[in-house]
């Protein structure tokens, strides 16, 4: 199936629209010729309402990762997302809940299947860490340190979310190491 009929389908999917709180509204962005991937966990309550991904403090924590512009991040030509969980799957005690375990089976092969161009997945957190990484990746702090192991077409972050302040302060290095050679390798796939 091409990726002009899978994608009518997907924003259409309504397979745990019973466990949403919200209601379903998937959220991802797609193109064929995308050379960059951001595979997330699931839209947040902003983004549930704007139906925009990332349009919210940690889109713009992750463009500054990324070392792009809006233009550039939301050019489904040149950056894909796709994130665990098409829709926002409501708050629990801790943050929001965690992407639904229908989505990613439902769609994410077929989807993947349909983007050949490929360079670079940006790996964002645990949920996505554990599909994109398998298990021996560890916890996300331990990809993140590891990082280098699954350069340079895999690079597992931790979330960009502003809750993540703490890790970061705890981590400096990352910032420091991980974040400009991002930058670069963006840049270069972009170019």
């Amino acid at each position: 199936m091409s990726l002009g009929r899978l994608l009518p389908k997907v924003r259409q999917c309504t397979l745990c629209v019973e466990h949403l709180p919200h209601g379903a509204r998937p959220v991802l962005q797609v193109g064929k010729d995308a050379r960059v991937l951001i595979a997330g966990q699931a839209p947040g309550r902003r983004v549930h309402e704007s139906g925009v991904p990332f349009d919210d403090p940690s889109g713009e924590r992750l463009r500054a990762w990324m070392g792009v512009d809006r233009a550039a991040f939301y050019d489904p030509s040149q950056i894909a997302i796709l994130p665990m969980g098409f829709c926002y799957p409501g708050t629990g005690t801790g943050g929001d809940l965690p992407p639904r375990p229908e989505c990613a089976p439902a769609w994410r092969e077929q989807l993947l299947g349909l983007l050949p161009r490929i360079q670079l997945t940006i790996v964002l957190g645990a949920y996505a860490m554990a599909y994109h990484l398998g298990p021996e990746a560890g916890s996300v702090t331990q990809a993140v340190s590891a990082w280098k192991d699954f350069w340079p077409d895999r690079v597992p972050l931790p979330h960009p979310s502003p809750r993540n302040r703490l890790w970061l302060k705890r981590n400096p290095w990352f910032e420091v190491e991980v974040v400009p050679q991002l930058q670069r390798r963006v840049s270069d796939i972009l170019s």
